[in-house]
């Protein structure tokens, strides 16, 4: 945890002083950032393991910069926002944030986020090479963090890959909001089951007309399944 460094981008210093103090003495390294413009600047520079990333920030907003840090990075983004709207909620999964918790929070409870979401990601950014899933027109890499549709690279978020992966490595399995919420995201998070109807719906507008031979589905009251069709 030593080497563990995380970009704090807020612009209120209160908050970044508590979180600053908070993580540091859990072990991390903290760089805080006071708006968009500099908060990008310092990640291209800091190169750091996550980001904790407020919205509204001076200069360029919090939706923007998640934009442009996955433009260029896989590596995890909280977003901590005193907007509590599922719209927000939604719209920040949907730019590619792994998480979002909203002020006020628990100082324990943001320091856990940090946690599950660091070990979810180091956990499958050390799969192998082998870690390839293949079907007609798509090819999916957890290693590499790749789609590649029609053997075109497609840009897309992390969780919406590993949501992916987990389900075309268990092709005509139905899982339950749940059970996707348990494998994918972790048995600690802490969100709720839309989380997982946001990442299907970014995916089947990824996905729409690639192939005839499999689908994203929708098995009514009950979940989700990547099925092969005969």
């Amino acid at each position: 945890m030593m080497d563990t460094k995380i970009l704090l981008i807020d612009d209120d210093a209160n908050i970044c002083d508590l979180i600053k103090i908070y993580l540091e003495n859990e072990g991390y390294e903290v760089k805080v950032a006071s708006d968009g413009v500099e908060g990008l600047s310092y990640f291209k520079m800091y190169e750091p393991d996550l980001v904790l990333l407020d919205i509204m920030l001076p200069k360029k907003d919090g939706w923007q910069v998640c934009r442009e840090i996955r433009e260029q990075s896989s590596k995890p983004i909280i977003m901590v926002s005193a907007k509590s709207e599922v719209f927000d909620k939604v719209l920040g999964l949907e730019l590619g944030a792994d998480d979002f918790i909203v002020k006020p929070f628990n100082i324990k409870e943001l320091s856990a986020r940090v946690k599950a979401v660091l070990r979810r990601y180091n956990a499958h950014s050390s799969q192998s090479d082998d870690d390839v899933i293949k079907f007609e027109n798509i090819e999916i890499s957890l290693q590499k963090y790749e789609l590649k549709l029609a053997g075109k690279s497609v840009d897309v978020p992390p969780k919406e890959l590993e949501l992916l992966y987990f389900l075309a490595s268990n092709s005509n399995h139905v899982f339950t909001r749940d059970q996707l919420l348990d494998k994918v995201w972790g048995f600690d998070y802490l969100g709720d089951s839309r989380t997982v109807d946001v990442h299907v719906k970014r995916l089947r507008e990824k996905l729409e007309g690639v192939s005839d031979k499999w689908i994203l589905k929708t098995v009514w009251g009950v979940g989700y399944k990547f099925e092969i069709l005969a």
